[in-house]
């Protein structure tokens, strides 16, 4: 009805005067959010306008009750099929994004929110990246490139992905002892690739006590990384509960020299 539109437009101006006048800035939607929730917050612990003897926030509680729960909330996208380039990279307006080598050539599906990016092929997420509002820059997630570094491990020390690549100070100890040496770059690609198998957490305890046993080798990495994946071997049931024999066998190594007779072994 009428008088519903006028109160609806009045509200948003109520919000608009209170919120966004002046005109302020912020560096992303996050920081807008935030503020938004704390703004608000704030204001409902004013007075009820109608009834000044108890707070918004308190009358729209006992209000909440009355009111139908919400529906599933609208997963708001644009979608757009796009060809990932050779270089792992999907792009979408005028920035590039990266998605996980294997899908190189292919053509996804990405899906632009209002504050990130996912690519899907098929039904699967392959990637999601913080949406860019920059112009021409490409984001990489330098994990998408790491099986390209098992036929091009130089890459690992100027390449693109992995130039600001930040990771945790064991690993970063090891590679660079790991650069300083001959074929040490394929070493550390094999550290990684062990990282995609078991898990980054596995990879970087076995990273932990390598640096503090000293023992920081490829070969001796690995060994730690089988110790800490390696299922836990449950201990042997008590057998004293069982039958016991009465007549222990005896170990008799001759009896394999029947086997080179030709009568039947009894």
């Amino acid at each position: 009805s009428g008088w519903e539109k006028g109160q609806v437009e009045r509200q948003v101006q109520f919000v608009r005067q209170k919120l966004f006048c002046p005109k302020l800035r912020f560096d992303d939607l996050e920081s807008l959010n935030s503020w938004l929730v704390a703004k608000c917050a704030e204001l409902g612990r004013r007075a009820h306008p109608e009834r000044q003897d108890r707070t918004i926030d308190s009358l729209y509680q006992e209000e909440c009750g009355h009111l139908r729960p919400l529906g599933q909330a609208f997963d708001g996208y644009v979608e757009k099929r796009v060809r990932v380039r050779s270089t792992c990279l999907a792009q979408y307006d005028s920035n590039r994004y990266s998605v996980p080598a294997k899908y190189a050539g292919c053509h996804v599906s990405l899906r632009a929110y209002a504050g990130r990016i996912i690519l899907v092929a098929g039904h699967e997420v392959i990637a999601e990246h913080k949406r860019r509002f920059t112009k021409n820059i490409s984001y990489f997630e330098p994990w998408h490139y790491v099986p390209l570094l098992v036929r091009k491990p130089g890459a690992l020390r100027d390449g693109a992905p992995f130039v600001e690549w930040q990771l945790p100070a064991a690993m970063n100890k090891i590679k660079d002892l790991y650069m300083d040496s001959k074929g040490g770059d394929r070493d550390f690609v094999e550290l990684l690739m062990q990282a995609q198998r078991h898990g980054m957490e596995a990879v970087e305890v076995a990273c932990d006590l390598a640096v503090g046993q000293k023992t920081m080798r490829l070969p001796a990495i690995i060994n730690l990384i089988n110790q800490l994946v390696e299922p836990v071997i449950e201990p042997l049931p008590d057998t004293h509960c069982y039958p016991q024999l009465h007549v222990i066998p005896q170990a008799d190594c001759k009896r394999y020299e029947l086997l080179y007779a030709t009568q039947e072994v009894r």
